[in-house]
């Protein structure tokens, strides 16, 4: 009984060692290689299609230089003001999460970083769970040690989600603006920003409070910086 309770606890952490050194092998390429698709992409399209077969995603890459400046102020400003200088982790924003949640009583903050939310759109899934989050946390890591924050924020403002079917700031300019991302403006990156954290319902439902939201964190993107 031991001896099979070894082998297995054995081939349990060559699985998992494996499934981690593919992780690594994916992010080391992706240093340096855009990706195509993610692993948001494919659940967000298997969704839509399994109402309308046909139906493909909106997405197109664009370098970095070819992103507004506008939009990458907005979205540090909104989504991660400490990007530049943390190693993955804002402990203090996620202190400031745990004790909203709990003054809450339910998940109402994540507090997670732009790099973990990179982490979660390219290998992960929206499904919440302590082994998502572990997972997170060690493809942060991985992500943190192997990229520049640069490539961090080019590759996140090209794959994040942005409404339904829309994924990359490309796309997400076209549909609600019907420009290029390098063509944005402040007021325009920042309505854009705000939306990240729900983006198909605020596709739809860009409410009065959402909009001071986005007048607020255009009032302080001259403060974000950026690589």
């Amino acid at each position: 009984m031991a001896s099979w309770l070894r082998r297995l606890l054995l081939w349990g952490f060559l699985i998992v060692l494996a499934w981690h050194l593919w992780l690594l092998a994916q992010v080391l390429w992706f240093k340096w290689f855009n990706p195509s698709e993610t692993s948001f992409m494919e659940i967000r399209l298997e969704e839509i299609q399994q109402k309308k077969p046909e139906a493909e995603l909106r997405h197109k890459w664009v370098a970095y230089e070819r992103i507004s400046p506008n939009l990458k102020r907005a979205v540090v400003a909104a989504e991660d003001d400490k990007f530049v200088d943390h190693d993955g982790f804002d402990w203090d924003g996620i202190q400031k999460a745990i004790e909203k949640n709990q003054k809450k009583g339910k998940a109402v903050a994540g507090g997670s970083t732009i790099s973990q939310q990179l982490a979660k759109n390219l290998f992960l899934s929206p499904m919440r769970s302590y082994l998502r989050k572990a997972e997170e946390a060690v493809i942060t890591v991985m992500i943190e040690a192997l990229w520049d924050k640069r490539r961090i924020l080019e590759v996140y403002l090209n794959v994040v989600e942005w409404g339904n079917g829309i994924f990359g700031a490309e796309a997400a300019a076209r549909r609600y603006y019907k420009i290029s991302a390098s063509q944005l403006g402040p007021a325009q990156a920042a309505r854009m920003a705000v939306m990240l954290p729900n983006p198909r319902k605020y596709e739809y439902k860009f409410s009065p409070r959402l909009a001071a939201h986005a007048a607020r964190i255009q009032s302080r993107m001259r403060y974000s910086d950026v690589p």
